[in-house]
């Protein structure tokens, strides 16, 4: 059940999205014979124009999208080599966020200006939104994790009406017990490997929460390589930028917007939007489906943590899906995990409705 706040907040999104999307465009007609949908633009959602990408080959088929991590990592440079194939039977919707990617670079906020968790999941519905209309569509689907998979969760418990399911990837579910359980992890296995560069640096900083924002990064260049050992690695063709996202100016953009997301998810004295997630505070209770897809070897978001979540929230169908030899980062396994949960559990969904 949602609280009153809750109803209150989605009627304000509801009317934002609509303010800032009345010239709505028309649906894309979609007959038996459906046309493929390739379009790249800038949208104006939340008072500021954001680069959106949807591509299809069909454009009567299910529509997902994404919600890239970071905050300020962006999946449009590299959807095509990951998710390219998925085209053939889904619309696939990437988003370049508030403070990242294209839409730093066209829409840079002032260096003092503050990013807020609400602000993006109200830019975020209002996307939703907008593709419903504009690929004549009833719901969506909602997808991605890390950074996308706190965001996502804010966004199906604000207005469920919009998705037929959420799938998370690597979900994030609490900065508390998130950080605790990834420091925890980090030293035992520092101690367990003899590693004692990474012991000494972790036992300097002390557990958290910290107020240090260089000690977040710290954890999170223990966490690489530990993962890389035990997990498969993705191929390098992933990682490989498309042409359009590879000149200097868009490197510029991405680099300059990963560090403004950066400083606004952890905060100068700790105090960032991350500082805030408490995913259960939202409630157990979901509206829509639940599927989380997680890498056994995560040391970000750690299995434990992600799997005490799941077993205690209640929605229409859930499923927890633990993917062998991956991590935080997307590997073959867990995108190959990821589909199977959107074309077997998700795909259903959106025909029976």
């Amino acid at each position: 059940m949602r609280t009153l706040y809750q109803y209150g907040f989605a009627l304000i999104t509801a009317a934002l999205a609509f303010a800032a999307n009345s010239q709505a465009v028309a649906p894309i007609a979609c007959g038996p014979l459906s046309q493929p949908v390739h379009e790249e633009k800038f949208i104006p959602l939340g008072g500021s124009a954001q680069w959106v990408t949807i591509h299809g080959e069909n454009c009567d088929k299910p529509v997902i999208l994404f919600l890239h991590g970071g905050p300020g990592n962006t999946l449009t440079p590299y959807a095509d080599a990951i998710y390219g194939s998925w085209s053939r039977d889904f619309t696939l919707v990437q988003w370049d966020q508030p403070g990242a990617g294209l839409t730093f670079g066209h829409s840079a906020p002032p260096a003092d200006a503050a990013l807020t968790l609400e602000r993006m999941a109200q830019d975020g519905i209002a996307l939703a939104q907008y593709l419903t209309q504009r690929l004549g569509k009833k719901k969506i689907i909602l997808t991605r994790g890390s950074w996308g998979s706190i965001l996502g969760v804010q966004m199906v418990k604000l207005q469920p009406d919009l998705f037929y399911a959420y799938v998370g990837v690597s979900q994030v579910v609490s900065y508390r017990e998130n950080l605790t359980a990834s420091y925890a992890k980090v030293v035992e296995i520092a101690r367990t490997k003899g590693d004692q560069p990474t012991l000494a640096a972790m036992e300097g900083m002390g557990p958290p929460p910290w107020a240090n924002p260089r000690h977040f990064g710290a954890l999170r260049r223990a966490t690489r390589p530990y993962e890389a050992i035990a997990s498969t690695p993705a191929p390098q063709s992933w990682w490989v930028r498309a042409p359009h996202y590879a000149t200097p100016q868009r490197l510029a953009e991405y680099e300059e917007g990963e560090d403004y997301s950066y400083l606004q998810f952890v905060g100068l004295r700790g105090d960032g939007m991350f500082s805030k997630v408490d995913l259960p505070s939202l409630g157990s209770a979901f509206e829509v489906p639940v599927f989380l897809v997680h890498g056994s070897e995560d040391l970000v978001a750690t299995p434990d943590v992600a799997r005490r979540f799941f077993d205690g929230i209640t929605a229409p169908q859930k499923e927890f899906v633990l993917v062998a030899r991956a991590g935080h980062d997307p590997n073959t396994a867990l995108v190959d995990a990821q589909y199977r949960i959107l074309r077997q559990r998700v795909v259903p969904l959106t025909l029976a409705q």
